[in-house]
């Protein structure tokens, strides 16, 4: 006897779930990152982009460590800001040295085409071109299929814009931007209490920034609307005298953890908000360097720069093509195992007429002109002996032992 079918006429029950796409944050200036998910953010120089795994991701720190004369890692700043400002994206700015609003006048001018990255279109090949010409260029036949060598760091996607570095910005464009600032000498500093482990302007800068945070609705934690927005957060030169710190001026600082009490409280600010910061720190004054890998752990992305100016590689033949080296010290390893590590650690940058660009460091493959010519010198320099001693009977310009 066949058992009775108590399911007949009901839903059939099934544990199957439409798998569906979480909601992401939809930001103008903003994109999704292919490796974690992260939101994205673009520093302003494509190539720096690159290197970081697709842009700076929101909730993050980016450390500089600075050249000897300040130029380029305050250049890479402006970059980051000046991206800031054509994605409608709210400044924060704080220095102590010069006054934020010159530095927001320095902005370079953005590229609003595509002239930048234009390239002509190849000439068409005559037909009465000589064969020969065309050959000229032989090289071995077991390189002839190997890729060639690309020094340009760019992604296959556009991301970000382009900026001219011999114009500033125009005050309409940069007016619309939503600013706020912090000065050092417009805080002065009161007595602090002795149980304080940082000097008076970071605590006032950390406050700053979080009232900020707070009002203009950039906590994660306030209700989501749809006129979310990014918090761009530029600080120059922490940990210099002018903050009030005492890192570069002794072998043992007095505030030897002021710094790093800051960066911990930066980077809590930064985890709950839509927020993302750039700082620069003068490395190079900063003699204890376990210190100084301290700094650098505690922030999420960290490069050092290296100018050649004023150093013997200014004037090195070998180095003509660029004015200094970039030295990734550390990628995040956010929703993931592993960070993407750029593929070639010999990374050079250069400052062109207009853009500043980071490329891999190709050396000249050949110095045969300077080595003939030292040999040349040699022979001559040889000659000229054999003709003092009147060793040379038979003729001959070089010397016979």
């Amino acid at each position: 006897m066949a058992a009775p079918m108590s399911g007949v006429g009901k839903p059939s029950v099934t544990s199957f779930q439409k798998k569906t796409r979480s909601k992401l944050i939809s930001i103008a200036g903003t994109r999704p990152s292919v490796q974690n998910g992260q939101l994205l953010v673009s520093t302003g120089v494509t190539s720096l982009d690159y290197l970081l795994g697709g842009g700076l991701a929101v909730g993050t720190v980016l450390l500089i460590e600075e050249d000897r004369y300040d130029s380029y890692s305050r250049m890479i700043l402006k970059y980051f800001l000046a991206e800031g400002v054509v994605c409608r994206h709210e400044l924060f700015v704080a220095a102590a040295q010069d006054n934020p609003d010159d530095i927001l006048q320095e902005l370079p001018a953005p590229i609003l085409d595509d002239i930048a990255i234009h390239k002509p279109a190849e000439q068409p090949r005559l037909s009465s071109e000589p064969q020969e010409s065309l050959d000229a260029m032989k090289i071995a036949w077991r390189y002839q299929n190997l890729p060639k060598v690309q020094s340009a760091l760019a992604s296959s996607c556009r991301f970000g814009h382009y900026y001219d570095v011999s114009k500033t910005m125009e005050p309409e464009i940069r007016q619309a931007a939503k600013f706020h600032r912090f000065y050092v000498p417009e805080h002065p500093t009161q007595s602090s209490p002795t149980h304080s482990t940082m000097p008076e302007s970071y605590s006032a800068l950390l406050k700053s920034l979080q009232e900020v945070i707070h009002r203009e609705g950039f906590d994660l934690a306030a209700p989501m609307s749809n006129s979310r927005n990014i918090l761009r957060i530029g600080l120059h030169s922490l940990g210099s005298a002018l903050w009030g710190d005492d890192l570069c001026c002794h072998d043992n600082p007095k505030n030897g953890h002021s710094l790093t009490t800051f960066l911990y409280g930066l980077r809590a600010l930064l985890r709950s908000s839509l927020s993302v910061a750039v700082v620069t720190v003068p490395s190079h004054l900063i003699q204890d360097r376990a210190l100084m890998g301290s700094i650098t752990r505690l922030c999420d992305n960290a490069i050092a720069l290296e100018s050649f100016k004023g150093s013997e590689r200014e004037t090195n033949p070998l180095y003509k093509d660029y004015h200094g080296l970039l030295y990734v010290r550390q990628i995040p390893h956010l929703n993931c195992l592993a960070s993407k590590l750029p593929d070639h650690k010999d990374l050079a940058f250069k400052l062109k007429r207009k853009q500043f660009t980071i490329e891999r460091l190709h050396l000249p493959p050949d110095l045969s002109e300077t080595v003939s010519r030292v040999s040349r010198g040699e022979l001559s320099g040889a000659a000229a002996v054999a003709s003092a001693c009147g060793s040379v009977t038979s003729g001959n310009k070089h010397l016979d032992f």
